[in-house]
């Protein structure tokens, strides 16, 4: 257990020893539990990992498109 302060902008870091342990690379994903926050480790490329499991010729090209469809989508939760 960790006990962690918030920088001036509502930011933590995470100490090493967590990231390593549990294999923690530049994102995470944080969910709102009520009374506690979750926080779950990302692939740095989600869209990469799914490389092949899918039928798809351009995969650079829908790989982009994912990424605006995100990129829009969060802007939404943004403001």
């Amino acid at each position: 257990m960790s006990i962690l302060e918030l920088d001036r902008n509502g930011g933590v870091t995470l100490p090493k020893e967590i990231r390593e342990s549990l294999g923690i690379g530049e994102k995470v994903l944080v969910i709102n539990a009520g009374d506690h926050l979750k926080i779950i480790p990302l692939p740095s490329n989600p869209i990469q990992i799914l490389h092949g499991t899918f039928n798809i010729k351009n995969f650079s090209k829908t790989e982009g498109g994912a990424e605006l469809t995100a990129e829009r989508e969060a802007k939404k939760y943004k403001n």
